[in-house]
């Protein structure tokens, strides 16, 4: 529609809809979560792209790996996920990659990877959407089918840029990065090949003089220390 009011309140209408009850059959209609996904976009109205968003993570959060939409959903949140509108695609991909049932799936649907490690990265993705981003492939990682797809320069680039960060709330986005890199790294054959990333060792290095002074301290760590015994499992196999 060309007036601004009907798109929004049809978009609101549709985010009113969605529910457990309704996610299938509105996911398995015919151009709905493409249409969403591309409304989320490429309207000219923020707040309609910003309630197409809504509409869509409203649905997500309820379609789940047995229904026939499920690969659609997923190719949706790639392409909403470039919305320059505030959108929770972040969210919904760190939940849904929280299942195991996922994982697997998520790591082989085209643009999954690309779209989590592009959040990573980017200058202008906010604090939150980076966790999330992080977190949701720290889990793809707890999938050991998913370690070797997952160890490529992309992926790599997006954890090294991660456990690199110092600014000041970025220190879970940083462990979740580095237990990613763990567990890719228990994959032998990824060993070679990530000690040679450019600046991975680096920040695995920085990650181990971390752990080190808070293991001097006496301070209570909320996960094991993984760095140390990571960075000559590394170092090894160069």
């Amino acid at each position: 529609d060309k007036n601004d009011k009907a798109r929004r309140r049809a978009a609101g209408a549709l985010t009113n809809l969605a529910c457990d009850d309704t996610a299938e059959v509105m996911g398995n209609h015919k151009g709905l979560l493409d249409t969403l996904a591309v409304v989320a976009t490429k309207d000219e109205n923020k707040e309609v792209q910003t309630r197409a968003a809504m509409a869509l993570t409203k649905l997500a959060a309820s379609i789940t790996i047995k229904m026939p939409c499920h690969n659609t959903l997923l190719d949706a949140l790639v392409v909403a996920s470039l919305s320059p509108a505030a959108n929770s695609v972040s969210a919904v991909l760190r939940v849904k990659a929280r299942d195991p049932e996922n994982r697997e799936s998520m790591a082989r649907h085209p643009g999954v990877l690309d779209t989590l490690a592009d959040i990573c990265i980017s200058p202008s993705a906010d604090v939150k959407d980076k966790d999330n981003a992080m977190r949701a492939l720290m889990h793809l990682t707890n999938e050991s089918s998913n370690r070797k797809a997952m160890c490529n320069k992309k992926i790599l680039e997006a954890l090294v840029k991660c456990a690199s960060l110092e600014a000041k709330g970025t220190e879970e986005i940083r462990d979740s990065s580095i237990r990613a890199i763990e567990r890719l790294a228990t994959e032998f054959s990824n060993r070679a090949y990530m000690a040679r990333h450019e600046g991975l060792l680096v920040a695995v290095a920085k990650a181990t003089e971390r752990e080190a002074k808070l293991e001097e301290s006496g301070a209570k760590a909320e996960h094991a220390f993984l760095a140390k015994p990571l960075l000559m499992s590394l170092l090894v196999a160069m």
